[in-house]
């Protein structure tokens, strides 16, 4: 069901009484008040812009690619600090591919990111519920939905693979893209995996709840393009 909030007040208290409302008072309250009153230090400044938060992300993945990590917010007393509550400064919507965990490709650590990973990086209701929960309650600055060089889900898409059980799921949200990019020279695979990449973000920012955080400035949704030879993520537009 939609949730329309034409004259939403996105201030701080504001976005908690919206989040309140549409997830539901009782379990924010009772489940996740420790989470929403106990937001911990960050490496980063408590009022970071989506700007900012972005500049962190690609910042740690040129740490990571450079073969320079810090390993930020890795240490027991970092685990112990982020139990008492989570505020990450940034959002991912990653493909569940073994090779690109969010953390270390970014080189960040215990606290910093809300990730999401499915095959494919595809925006399902039930992943853009869980990211309008990052950015509105959490806080979240940013997300980017991040695919990757020679991603499997998009291959099998485009060979139009016949597969077991819901695994064709995935594939169907895929479709689209390959279709979209088909005509574009160039490498196929590349092609179909960054249109499916800026599909998400279309997705994303159909959300009622992220697009008013969007017009408000609050939130910043971009893709990426991971490149599994070097490490390096490209912003994809």
């Amino acid at each position: 069901m939609s949730i329309q909030h034409p004259q939403l007040n996105l201030s701080r208290r504001g976005l908690l009484k919206f989040g309140a409302g549409a997830i539901g008072t009782g379990v924010l309250t009772a489940g996740l008040g420790s989470n929403l009153l106990a937001a911990e230090k960050k490496p980063v400044e408590e009022d970071i812009t989506p700007d900012k938060a972005l500049q962190e992300l690609l910042d740690g993945n040129e740490r990571f690619s450079k073969r320079k990590r810090r390993n930020p917010d890795q240490t027991y007393s970092r685990l112990v600090e982020v139990a008492k509550g989570q505020k990450p400064f940034a959002s991912i919507l990653g493909c569940a591919d073994s090779r690109v965990p969010s953390e270390i490709v970014f080189d960040q650590g215990l606290g910093d990111l809300f990730v999401c990973r499915i095959a494919g990086n595809i925006a399902t209701t039930q992943q853009i519920g869980s990211l309008e929960f990052g950015s509105l309650v959490l806080g979240s600055k940013v997300i980017m939905v991040v695919g990757h060089e020679r991603c499997g889900a998009v291959e099998a898409a485009i060979k139009g693979a016949e597969v077991p059980g819901r695994i064709g799921s995935l594939l169907e949200a895929i479709k689209p893209s390959v279709e979209s990019s088909k005509d574009k020279s160039g490498d196929k695979l590349e092609n179909a995996c960054k249109a499916n990449i800026l599909a998400q973000v279309e997705k994303l920012k159909s959300s009622t709840v992220l697009s008013e955080l969007i017009k408000a400035e609050k939130l910043k949704i971009v893709g990426g393009y991971y490149d599994l030879d070097t490490g390096e993520i490209s912003i994809v537009s």
